[in-house]
C-alpha cells in the first residue's frame, strides 16, 4: 500500500469506512491492514488505532460484507458507518467506556478478594486463592488471552501477548507453589496477575476517555445538526427525524434552533450564526433567496428554508466526512513508530526470555528470575508508540476544525512544517478579486454627472468594472432605477447605451476608437499616469466626446500585508503568481513586501513555477481560491485553498481555510509546527520510557542498588504511560487556542515588511537563483542599424538574457535547465533588448 494512504481516488472508487473493535495496540492496526489489504476491489486501506477506524478506498469489484468478513476472520469486528449525521455517531464509544468501566470495578473487586485470601494461612486458604484468581484471569483477564489467541492465529505479537505471558508466568509459578507437597513451596504471585488485569483494565479505561476527548472536536461538530426537523406538508406543520428530509422539503426553522438541512430562505429574515463554519463571531443578515447551512444558528427570528442538501450532502457533513478521513490518514513520522513496534513484540520475549535464564545462572532464586522476566514482559508498551503520532494529529485537526481550518490529510499536519516557498495567487487570494472605482478625472463636466453617465452605461452589464461602477453610484445614491435602452456588452472593448437620445460609451481607448471619440494628449497622459500606478484606466464618452477617465483597482486585502511579514518571520520565501500585467503585480508586490512575483502566467505556467521551486529542493506550498488555482494546489507539496467557506469539502488542497483571512495561513503553520512537536514529544516518551523501563525490569540495578522492579508496578506503569502519550497529546487543546489567538496581535506589533528585492532580506530568507520576475522585453533590436525583431520564445513565453557559464545567452524564464539560445547576431554583433 501507498505509504501515505492516499484516499483521493477516481470517480469510480468510493470511500468506505468502519469502526473496529477489539484492537489493543498498534500491532492490530497492522494485522487488520494486513488482512483487508489483499481483498479484490480494495485499492487502499488504513486503520487509526488511536479513532478506532478503518478507512478504505474500493472499486466496484468489491463484494458486499467482504471487508466485514475479512475482518472478523483475523479475530476483530468491522462495523460500517452511517452516513447519517447527528448526535448518536459516538453511541458505541459511549457503551466502550461503560463496559470498561464495569470490567475495572470487576477487576478491583476480583483483585481485593485474592489479595486478602493470599494472607490467609492454610491449605484451604490457598486453595480459594487459586479458585478467586482462576476466576478473575477468566472473565477480567480473559480478553488478554483472547487478543493473544488472535495474534498468534495471525502469525503476529502484540501487547496481549506479552501481558497473557506475564499473567501467565506469575500463575503457573503460584499454581506450583500452591501445592508444596507435590511440587515444592514458596511465594505465590496470584495477588500480582490480579494487580497486573486491575491495573491494565484501570490504563485502558483512562486510554479511552483521553482518547474520545481527542475526538471532541469532530464530535462536538455532529451535535450541532438537529435529530428533528419542523417540516411544512400539506399546509401543516410536522415534526420528523432529520434523516427523512428531501430535497425539496419546506422547512420551518424557529429562533434559537440550528436549521437542519442546506438551502435557501424561502420566507422571512434573520441573523444566522456561522461560526461553525467560518469561525466568525458575528452573526450574518439573511433574508428570502439567501443560501443557510445545516448546523449553524438561527438567532433572531422564525424562517421557512427549502432544503437543497439533506444529510450526508451537506456542508456540515462534508466537514466531517473530510476531517474524519483525514485523521484516517498516516503522517510520514508514524512510519518510524509502525517499523518499530512490528519488531517491538518479539524483541521484548527475546529479553524477558534472555532475563529468565541470566538470572537462573547469576541470581539468588528461580523466584527472582521469574520476578524480572514477568516484570519485563508487563512493562514493555507498544500501544504507547502506537497513539504517539496520531493521537496528536486528531487533537490538531480538531483544534485546526475549531478555527476554521480544515486539514484534509492527517499528514498535511506535520508536511506543512516543511514549507520554505509559499506561491500566492494574486487576484482573490492577496487582493479582494472584485475592482473597485478608485479615482475620476473629469474631462468635461462635473463628476456626478459624469458618474451618472457611466453607471447608465454600466446599468446592463454584469462585467466585474460595470459592477464596480454601479456600486459607486449607489453609494452616492445617483444609480440609475433604470434599465437603459439599447444597451449593449462588447467583450474586450466596453459597454454602449442610450439615453434620451445621448450616446454614452464607458470602455478603452479601442471602444473609443471604434466610436468616433477622439481620445487627446490630455485624455492619453492621465490613462498613462492610470496605469502606470497599475490601475486600470477606462474612457467615458458622451456623443463621441471624451468626458472622463476612471481609474478601477484590485484593493489589496487589508490583512495581507501582516500575514506575509509573518510567514517572512518563520523563515518563509514568498512568491506572487498573477495572470495580470507586470506593472500591476509590480505595485501589489511592493506595497505587500513580497519577495518575488510573476506576471502575466497562464494556469500552465503556474503549474511549471511550481515544479521549478520543487526541482530546487525546496518544499513548496501554493496558496489560491481552490478552483481556478485547482490545478497548482494539486501540484504543490502542500495546496492551501483559502476563503472556501461551506463548499469547503470540495476544494482541491490539503488545507482548507473556510474563512477570507489571509491570518489563517500563519495559524495553519503555526498549529502545525506544535502538532509537530506533541507528535515528537510523545516519540520521545514512549521509546524513552521502553528504553529505560525494560533494563530496570530485567534487574540491571539489583547488583548495585538492590532494586527489582514488582511486576504489578510495571503493569502499571505500562498502562500509565499510554495514559501519558494521550493527555500530553490533549494539552494542545490548551496551549493551541492561546498561541493561534495571539497570531495577529504579535503581527501587529511588528515593523513593516520591506520592499521586494531589498538589499535587507527578512530573517532566515531562503535564498534562491536569481529570477526576480517574468516581466521580459519582448523585442530584440540592433544597436548599429536600429533593426528590430521578436524575443524568441521558450515554454511559450518570451526569453530573457542571463549569463549560464562565462557567456550571455538567452535563457527560458523558467531557468537554463529548461531551455538556452545563442543570441541572434545582427550587423555582426550581438542584439540586446528592445526594453
Amino acid at each position: 500500500m501507498d505509504a501515505q494512504h492516499n484516499l483521493e481516488g477516481r470517480a469510480d472508487e468510493r470511500i468506505e469506512r468502519f469502526r473496529i473493535r477489539g484492537m489493543h495496540c498498534a500491532n492490530c492496526a497492522t494485522t487488520i491492514e494486513n488482512a483487508v489489504a489483499p481483498i479484490p476491489g480494495v485499492v487502499d486501506a488504513h486503520v487509526n488505532f488511536a479513532a478506532e477506524t478503518l478507512t478504505a478506498r474500493v472499486s466496484d469489484k468489491l463484494s458486499a460484507g467482504e471487508i466485514e468478513a475479512r475482518v472478523a476472520a483475523a479475530g476483530y469486528s468491522a462495523i460500517a458507518e452511517s452516513n447519517h449525521v447527528g448526535a448518536g455517531e459516538s453511541a458505541l464509544d459511549r457503551q466502550d467506556v461503560r463496559r470498561n468501566l464495569r470490567w475495572v470495578v470487576a477487576a478491583a473487586i476480583g483483585a481485593a478478594v485474592v489479595i486478602y485470601l493470599q494472607d490467609r494461612e492454610g491449605a484451604a486458604a490457598r486453595i480459594a486463592t487459586l479458585v478467586a484468581a482462576t476466576t478473575l484471569l477468566l472473565t477480567a483477564g480473559l480478553t488478554f488471552y483472547r487478543g493473544a489467541w488472535i495474534a498468534a492465529r495471525n502469525r503476529t505479537a502484540n501487547m496481549d501477548t506479552l501481558v497473557a505471558l506475564g499473567i501467565s508466568a506469575a500463575c503457573f509459578y503460584s499454581i506450583l507453589t500452591t501445592f508444596p507437597a507435590i511440587f515444592f513451596a514458596g511465594p505465590r504471585f496470584f495477588d500480582t496477575a490480579a494487580e497486573l488485569i486491575l491495573f491494565i483494565r484501570f490504563g485502558k479505561f483512562l486510554e479511552a476517555r483521553a482518547r474520545g476527548r481527542a475526538m471532541a472536536a469532530l464530535r462536538s461538530l455532529l451535535t450541532l445538526v438537529p435529530d428533528v426537523a419542523t417540516v411544512m406538508r400539506d399546509g401543516k406543520e410536522r415534526v420528523v427525524p432529520a434523516a427523512d428530509l428531501a430535497v425539496g422539503d419546506i422547512v420551518l426553522v424557529k429562533p434559537a434552533s440550528r436549521i437542519p438541512v442546506d438551502g435557501v430562505i424561502v420566507t422571512g429574515a434573520s441573523a444566522i450564526d456561522e461560526s461553525m463554519l467560518t469561525g466568525e463571531s458575528m452573526p450574518v443578515d439573511k433574508s428570502a433567496g439567501d443560501d443557510v447551512s445545516g448546523g449553524t444558528l438561527n438567532a433572531a427570528a422564525a424562517i421557512t428554508v427549502r432544503a437543497t442538501r439533506v444529510g450526508s450532502e451537506t456542508a456540515v457533513a462534508q466537514i466531517v466526512r473530510m476531517v474524519a478521513d483525514a485523521q484516517g490518514d498516516q503522517a510520514p513520522i508514524q512510519r518510524v513508530a509502525d517499523a518499530v513496534a512490528a519488531r517491538f513484540v518479539p524483541a521484548v520475549i527475546a529479553i524477558a526470555a534472555l532475563t529468565f535464564f541470566a538470572w537462573i545462572w547469576m541470581g539468588p532464586s528461580l523466584v527472582m528470575a521469574l520476578t524480572a522476566m514477568t516484570a519485563v514482559l508487563v512493562i514493555a508498551c507498544p500501544c504507547a508508540m502506537g497513539l504517539a503520532t496520531p493521537t496528536a494529529l486528531m487533537v490538531g485537526s480538531g483544534l485546526g476544525l475549531r478555527a476554521g481550518i480544515l486539514f484534509k490529510r492527517a499528514s498535511a499536519l506535520e508536511l506543512i512544517t516543511r514549507i520554505r516557498v509559499m506561491l500566492f495567487d494574486k487576484t482573490g487570494t492577496l487582493t479582494a478579486g472584485r475592482p473597485e472605482l478608485e479615482s475620476f478625472a473629469v474631462l468635461d463636466g462635473d463628476e456626478s454627472s459624469a458618474l451618472s453617465f457611466a453607471a447608465i452605461a454600466a446599468a446592463g452589464s454584469s462585467h466585474p468594472l460595470s459592477r464596480a461602477v454601479t456600486a459607486s453610484a449607489q453609494a452616492r445614491n445617483i444609480a440609475p432605477q433604470f434599465t437603459p435602452g439599447d444597451s449593449r456588452e462588447m467583450p474586450g472593448l466596453g459597454v454602449t447605451a442610450e439615453r434620451r437620445g445621448k450616446q454614452i460609451a464607458l470602455g478603452n481607448d479601442r471602444l473609443m476608437a471604434q466610436m468616433g471619440a477622439d481620445v487627446n494628449s490630455r485624455a492619453r497622459d492621465e490613462a498613462a499616469r492610470i496605469a502606470a500606478s497599475a490601475a486600470t484606466p477606462l474612457f467615458l464618452a458622451i456623443d463621441r466626446k471624451l468626458t472622463a477617465v476612471l481609474a478601477f483597482r484590485d484593493p489589496v486585502k487589508a490583512e495581507a500585508r501582516g500575514a506575509i511579514a509573518a510567514l517572512h518571520r518563520m523563515g518563509i520565501r514568498t512568491v506572487m503568481i498573477s495572470g495580470d500585467n507586470a506593472e500591476v503585480a509590480r505595485s501589489v508586490a511592493a506595497r505587500l513586501g513580497i519577495d518575488e512575483f510573476h506576471a502575466q502566467l497562464m494556469p500552465a505556467d503556474k503549474i511549471a513555477l511550481v515544479k521549478r521551486y520543487q526541482d530546487s529542493g525546496l518544499f513548496t506550498a501554493m496558496v489560491g481560491d481552490g478552483i481556478n488555482d485547482a490545478p497548482a494546489l494539486a501540484a504543490a507539496d502542500i495546496g492551501i485553498a483559502i476563503g472556501s467557506g461551506t463548499d469547503a469539502a470540495k476544494e482541491t488542497g490539503d488545507v482548507v481555510l473556510t474563512r477570507d483571512d489571509l491570518y489563517d495561513i500563519v495559524r495553519a503553520l503555526v498549529l502545525g509546527r506544535l502538532t509537530l512537536n506533541k507528535v515528537k514529544q510523545n516519540l520521545f516518551w514512549a521509546f524513552f520510557y521502553n528504553v529505560l523501563g525494560i533494563p530496570i525490569a530485567a534487574g540491571v540495578l539489583y547488583p548495585w542498588l538492590g532494586i527489582l522492579l514488582n511486576p504489578a508496578l510495571a503493569g502499571l506503569a505500562m498502562a500509565l504511560s499510554s495514559v501519558s502519550v494521550v493527555s500530553n497529546a490533549l494539552l494542545l487543546n490548551f496551549t493551541g487556542p492561546r498561541k493561534l489567538a495571539a497570531v495577529r496581535a504579535e503581527v501587529d506589533g511588528l515593523p513593516g515588511p520591506a520592499a521586494p528585492n531589498s538589499s535587507t532580506p527578512p530573517q532566515a530568507r531562503i535564498e534562491l537563483p536569481e529570477k526576480k520576475e517574468i516581466a521580459m522585453a519582448t523585442k530584440l533590436k540592433c544597436d548599429k542599424c536600429g533593426f528590430e525583431t521578436a524575443m524568441p520564445t521558450h515554454c511559450n513565453r518570451p526569453m530573457h538574457f542571463e549569463s549560464v557559464g562565462h557567456e550571455t545567452k538567452l535563457v527560458c524564464w523558467m531557468g537554463p535547465d529548461c531551455g538556452v539560445a545563442d543570441v541572434p547576431i545582427h550587423c555582426d554583433a550581438p542584439m540586446h533588448d528592445a526594453a
